[in-house]
């Protein structure tokens, strides 16, 4: 068929029109709409759609149509009263009160847009009120937040003042009543200062013959104070002999504990413990002073009894001191004139239990090995006071190439010359091996300093203070790690603030970190223990090794 077709339509009677119609081609197949069959003819007839498009509606730009609208869920609900009611009206014959009844009129109309508006009003006032709720509640947190912070480190300041505070009575008290070599050497190293000062001020204010006699004076003052300082000494070690004794002896009888696996302990008393508390006993009763005659007798004659279990000299001249003092006690002799006599008794019966045949517990608690060819192994003579002593004894700095003088000539060249103190030198090589074996990474160099290395190190090279708050009190300072990704060395540590330490451990990169001048002053810091340690055949070797990652580091 055509595009155009021309179609001559009969208007009226005896009038034709020929109409031009042009032909729409589908561009899809027409629905089936039905149709008939002529049953005589066998001819199919189909039901033929409108050939003509439908008239559009224009477009208001406003959406009638939607799914919500369409899909709503309906529900139907039946409202029924709960009783049987009626409603009943006022007419003839009948009168119904109307006092109840209400009144409603209707209110003023108003338009969407002025709804919206009271919408928009309504929301403006309800932010309000909530940017205000929620204003009052930031301001109180961060309020809450000031005050315990505030309070934190109030209470910091106050745990810090309080540590010093401590560290201080100790100190006062180690002083008053001095126990230890530390002790004594915190003493020594109080009277150089005082001396030093005192020459100072006489130097300072006298001349000629009144600041001869005044160095005389100050002299002869300073010979009575050594001397009250070596009586407190002498006591002070008799004291700490007899703490060690009695400590020895409470090892000798303590039990054997072992840990199970529900983590209860369990102890076992073997021969050798119910041996080393039978001999403690006894040490404890013959130790004992003022107490009556019979129980003094009874525990000589127990005292007696043990020692006759062995026949050796040792014992025989104890039990002939034990009936030289039952004797003298039995003819009435004063306890004072007996004190020699048991003392010695105490010390005879001290050497009887140091010995492993007779206390088989102390063999292995005894200094001295029992076999005499051990003691020509690992044993050095001491030149200063001549004596040969296990390498414990002696005190070897790393730049020392020989074994040189041992603990005790060192301390007492100390106290006659220098009278230096090493406690508050001593706590921060503490501090720092212990945080060094934290790692668990291997670290060496840390165990090869000694007392006077980290003293040089300190005074001469970060010149006792904090590299960051020039802090200076060696109580709250430590060393820690420059790079905490490497062993510690006398070239890889800085010297600062216990709360410092704790915050430059915690950093990722010390180069976005600090400075660059800082970063200069602690490399220079550096250079300078690098050069005096590498004077030592044994650092050398860990700074060779140290140069050596450096330069791996730097090629990657």
């Amino acid at each position: 068929m055509p595009d155009v077709i021309t179609v001559r339509v009969q208007t009226d009677s005896d009038s034709v029109q020929d109409v031009v119609v042009k032909i729409q081609r589908p561009t899809y197949n027409k629905p089936f709409l039905g149709g008939f069959r002529n049953v005589s003819t066998e001819v199919e007839f189909h039901n033929a759609g409108s050939q003509t498009e439908t008239k559009k509606r224009p477009d208001k730009g406003i959406q009638v149509f939607c799914k919500e609208t369409q899909t709503v869920v309906e529900k139907n609900k039946q409202q029924q009263t709960r009783n049987t009611t009626s409603t009943q009206m006022t007419k003839i014959g009948l009168y119904v009160s109307n006092m109840t009844d209400k009144l409603i009129t209707p209110g003023k109309y108003f338009t969407a847009e002025e709804y919206h508006k009271r919408r928009l009003e309504a929301v403006i006032v309800l932010q309000k009120y909530f940017r205000r709720w929620y204003a009052i509640n930031l301001v109180q947190n961060l309020k809450e937040q000031k005050r315990l912070r505030l309070a934190l480190e109030a209470q910091e300041e106050l745990r810090k003042k309080k540590e010093k505070e401590d560290k201080l009575r100790r100190e006062y008290e180690k002083k008053l009543n001095p126990k230890t070599k530390e002790d004594f050497e915190l003493l020594f190293h109080d009277l150089e200062l005082w001396m030093q000062e005192e020459t100072e001020r006489i130097n300072r204010t006298l001349t000629g013959a009144e600041r001869k006699a005044a160095l005389c004076a100050l002299l002869e003052e300073e010979t009575q104070l050594i001397a009250c300082i070596g009586m407190h000494k002498l006591h002070a070690n008799v004291e700490n002999q007899q703490k060690a004794v009695l400590h020895l002896l409470d090892k000798c009888a303590q039990p054997r504990r072992w840990k199970a696996y529900d983590g209860k302990i369990t102890e076992m008393d073997t021969q050798k413990s119910l041996r080393g508390k039978e001999l403690l006993e006894i040490y404890h009763s013959i130790s004992t002073k003022d107490i009556p005659k019979d129980e003094r007798t009874a525990v000589l004659l127990t005292l007696k009894r043990v020692v006759k279990e062995h026949e050796c000299k040792l014992t025989q001249e104890i039990v002939a001191l034990i009936d030289r003092e039952v004797d003298l006690m039995s003819r009435e002799v004063k306890e004072c004139n007996l004190e020699g006599l048991r003392k010695r008794i105490c010390t005879l019966f001290l050497q009887y239990i140091k010995i492993p045949e007779f206390n088989p517990g102390v063999a292995g608690l005894l200094k001295v090995p029992q076999d005499p060819l051990k003691l020509y192994k690992n044993f050095y003579f001491c030149h200063s006071c001549e004596k040969y002593l296990a390498p414990t004894e002696f005190l070897i700095p790393a730049n020392s190439r020989t074994i040189g003088r041992c603990r005790s000539c060192y301390q007492l060249d100390n106290e006659a010359r220098k009278r230096e103190a090493y406690f508050k030198y001593r706590l921060i090589l503490e501090d720092l091996r212990k945080s060094e074996v934290d790692y668990q990474d291997d670290s060496k160099i840390v165990f090869l300093v000694q007392l006077p290395d980290l003293q040089y190190l300190i005074e001469n090279i970060w010149n006792c203070q904090s590299a960051l708050s020039a802090c200076s009190d060696l109580y709250d300072l430590v060393m820690v790690r420059w790079d905490k990704h490497h062993e510690w060395s006398p070239w890889n540590t800085i010297l600062l603030t216990k709360e410092e330490a704790d915050t430059h451990l915690k950093l990722c990169s010390l180069q976005k970190t600090y400075e660059a001048p800082f970063v200069y002053r602690i490399e220079q810091k550096h250079i300078r223990a690098k050069n005096y340690f590498a004077q030592i055949p044994v650092m050398s070797s860990f700074l060779h090794r140290t140069n050596n990652q450096a330069n791996a580091n730097s090629y990657k």
